[in-house]
C-alpha cells in the first residue's frame, strides 16, 4: 500500500521568533508554503514500503534543516507556537483563506496556530480504510506536541481542540470526525451534503456564488481528521500533531500496519478486540463503536495518554504507548511568557536536530 507523509513545521530564527521560510521554499519541490507565513510543509512521494518512506522522509528533513541553518533559521516540531495570538501569525495571500474566514467566522483564526502531520494511504478497500483510520483517531495523543495556546495551558492536546472544537465548531461537517461508513458511496453522499451546507452558509454570509464556486469543490471543502483525496488517490489521516521525525515514523508504521490489515480482511463494528482477526467474521478486524471512538477521543484531547481508557484503547488497536515520549509532556504546566515560549521553541528545534543526528550516527 503506497504511503506518503506531509508534516508541517514552524520556522524560527536564532532568537526563537517566528519567521517566514523565505528561500527555503525554493530548496525542493517537496517543500510547500502553508497558509500562514511562518510555516512550511515537507512532503514525501508515495512509497511502497516503510523502509523507503523512512529513508526519503529523514533524508528530506535533514536537507531542509541543514538549508535552514545556513539561513540562520530552524524548524520547530510543535503543534502550536505556544505563545502567539492568531493576529501575530499572518496569513499568506490566498483568496480561499479569506473566504473560509468569512464562512466559518472568527473562530477560523484558531486554525492558523496549528501544525500537523498528514499520512496518505493509496486507496484500495476505501470504506475499510476510512473506518480503520476513524477508529485510530485518538492515537494523536501518542505524538502530542503542545498543550499551550497564547501562553496558557488549555488542554493536554491543544491542536485537536483548537482545530476541531474551536475553529470548526460552527461547521462540524467541515472539520470534525465523521462516523463510520458502509461504503465509499456513502462517504461521497456525505461529502456532497457537507459541501451544500457549506455553500449555503457562504451565501448567507454574503459570499458571491461565483467566487465560492471558483474556489471550492466538494473534495476541497472538508478538513476532517479522515478524508478522501483525489490526488494519487489517497485516504488521508490528518489527526496527529507535528512531531519529532522518529515519532512520526513510528506512528506511521503502526497505522500503516492496522490499515493494511483492515484493507486485506475487512472491518466490522463492535466492541471486541480489534487485534482479534480470527472470530466469526471471516477474519475481519473488529473496530470499537463510534460512540466509543468519540468518548476516547475526548479523553485524549483533555488529558492525553493519561485520559480515561486512552492507553488501553490504543493498546487494543495495536499501539504501544510506552514507546512514545510526546513533546507536550516535556513542557511546563505553568503559563508561559513570550520569552519562555521562544526558548522552548529553540529547545524543540534542538530536539529535532538531535533526533536526526541519532539517525546519522546509526547510519
Amino acid at each position: 500500500m503506497n504511503t506518503s507523509l506531509e508534516v508541517e513545521y514552524w520556522v524560527i530564527d536564532d532568537d526563537g521568533d517566528l519567521v517566514s521560510p523565505g528561500s527555503l521554499l525554493d530548496h525542493s519541490e517537496q517543500i510547500d508554503p502553508e497558509f500562514v507565513e511562518p510555516m512550511l510543509e515537507i512532503k514525501t512521494t508515495p512509497c511502497s514500503s516503510m523502509a523507503e518512506l523512512r529513508e526519503e522522509f529523514l533524508g528530506l528533513i535533514e536537507e531542509v534543516v541543514d538549508a535552514a541553518r545556513e539561513r540562520d533559521k530552524r524548524l520547530v516540531p510543535l503543534a502550536t507556537p505556544l505563545h502567539a495570538a492568531p493576529s501575530e501569525i499572518p496569513y499568506r495571500d490566498k483568496r480561499g483563506t479569506d473566504l473560509q474566514r468569512r464562512i466559518v467566522g472568527p473562530a477560523f483564526d484558531d486554525a492558523r496556530v496549528c501544525a500537523g502531520t498528514h499520512i496518505h494511504f493509496e486507496q484500495s478497500n476505501v470504506a475499510d480504510q476510512l473506518n480503520a483510520l476513524t477508529a485510530i483517531d485518538p492515537a494523536f495523543a501518542l505524538v502530542n506536541s503542545s498543550s499551550h495556546y497564547r501562553g496558557e495551558q488549555i488542554l493536554e492536546c491543544a491542536r485537536p481542540f483548537l482545530y476541531r472544537r474551536s475553529c470548526y465548531e460552527p461547521c462540524p461537517d467541515q472539520g470534525q470526525l465523521w462516523p463510520y461508513v458502509d461504503s465509499a458511496a456513502e462517504w461521497e453522499r456525505r461529502l456532497e451534503g457537507a459541501f451544500e451546507t457549506f455553500r449555503e452558509r457562504a451565501l448567507e454570509r454574503g459570499v458571491d456564488s461565483a467566487a465560492f464556486d471558483d474556489e471550492f469543490a466538494p473534495y476541497d471543502a472538508v478538513w476532517t481528521p479522515v478524508r478522501l483525496r483525489r490526488a494519487m488517490p489517497t485516504v488521508e489521516w490528518r489527526s496527529p500533531d507535528a512531531a519529532l521525525p522518529s515519532q512520526v515514523l513510528r506512528l506511521a508504521e503502526t497505522v500503516r500496519s492496522i490499515v493494511s490489515r483492515a484493507d486485506a480482511r475487512g472491518t466490522v463494528i463492535g466492541d471486541g478486540d480489534p487485534t482479534d482477526t480470527h472470530g466469526d467474521n471471516e477474519g475481519a478486524v473488529t473496530l470499537p463503536s463510534f460512540d466509543t471512538v468519540e468518548t476516547v477521543t475526548d479523553a485524549a484531547i483533555h488529558d492525553g495518554l493519561e485520559g480515561a481508557g486512552v492507553r488501553n484503547y490504543l493498546r487494543n488497536l495495536g499501539f504501544e504507548p510506552s514507546a512514545y515520549d510526546p513533546l507536550a509532556s516535556r513542557l511546563p504546566d505553568s503559563r508561559l511568557s513570550k520569552r519562555r515560549a521562544k526558548n522552548l521553541r529553540l529547545e524543540a528545534a534542538t530536539q529535532l536536530e538531535a533526533d536526526l543526528e541519532r539517525r546519522r550516527v546509526r547510519a
